[in-house]
């Protein structure tokens, strides 16, 4: 009896234990369902290029921009400054427009046709951003310009912008051989990096200062101002400078004609 009594535990013990390890199993087998039905695919080629486009911008670094802003982005005293946390944006901004690598030392980078192709650029983003950390790039920036406001951007551009780069955006020269440059030339992302990184003596603008929808406004101003289509210089537009030009021409104008009036009276006297 005490025997029979014995197996029949070990029996149920054992049913027992073959049961959860059989629920357990079940349960695995669900959950590995479930992980492959909701996750999402992974983007194999995506996480293969980004460490080749990364190993192209350290190899391009090394050869063309080492000797000034260090191994490590730390700068080089009185060659060039340090790139942590300058971030893709102020790089491709800088690269973009031919201000780097600059030809010799200056008081201010002047703009010239870069010396790499757009995907040098890219890759050489890419690497400060992976190395250095920082704002990245808006490659959107010219996204949306066709719903944003202008004129709010007129108004933002002449608060925030105007005192350096005229409220038509041909610039101003500055003291100890500094200048706020012409606007003309720039692209939607090239004004939208600056603002985002503040390039040379220009202030950063971030996004408590001037909201993304702001600084579109402020992009489709300068849009178009440089393109044509808008011209708050005057009737005249003379250079582009705004009222100034056409005060000048009509003091000229009118001190002329005061001074040829005053020699025919006194002429006929």
């Amino acid at each position: 009896m005490t025997t029979t009594k014995k197996r029949n535990r070990a029996g149920s013990k054992l049913k027992r234990r073959l049961s959860g390890v059989l629920a357990l199993g079940v349960a695995l087998v669900s959950a590995g369902g479930l992980y492959t039905l909701l996750t999402p695919e992974p983007q194999t080629a995506e996480a293969q290029a980004e460490p080749a486009l990364v190993r192209q911008g350290e190899q391009l670094y090394n050869n063309a921009c080492i000797s000034c802003h260090g191994q490590n982005l730390q700068g080089v005293q009185d060659r060039g400054p340090s790139l942590v946390g300058a971030g893709e944006a102020a790089t491709h901004f800088q690269v973009a427009t031919g201000r780097m690598p600059m030809v010799r030392q200056e008081a201010q980078a002047q703009r010239k046709p870069p010396k790499f192709t757009p995907e040098e650029i890219d890759a050489l983003g890419a690497f400060v951003q992976a190395r250095g950390g920082g704002p990245e790039s808006p490659e959107n920036a010219g996204e949306g310009l066709a719903q944003a406001d202008p004129a709010r951007g007129g108004e933002l551009f002449r608060l925030n912008c105007a005192s350096c780069h005229n409220f038509t955006g041909r610039g101003i020269a500055m003291s100890s051989g500094k200048f706020a440059p012409n606007l003309d030339e720039s692209d939607p992302r090239v004004i939208h990096e600056a603002m985002l990184t503040g390039p040379q003596n220009m202030p950063k603008f971030s996004d408590r200062q001037l909201t993304p929808e702001e600084k579109k406004d402020i992009i489709a101003y300068v849009e178009s101002v440089t393109n044509g289509n808008n011209n708050p210089g005057g009737s005249t537009g003379v250079g582009g400078y705004g009222p100034a030009s056409e005060m000048i021409i009509a003091w000229v104008v009118g001190m002329g004609a005061l001074i040829g009036i005053t020699l025919w009276i006194g002429a006929r006297a």
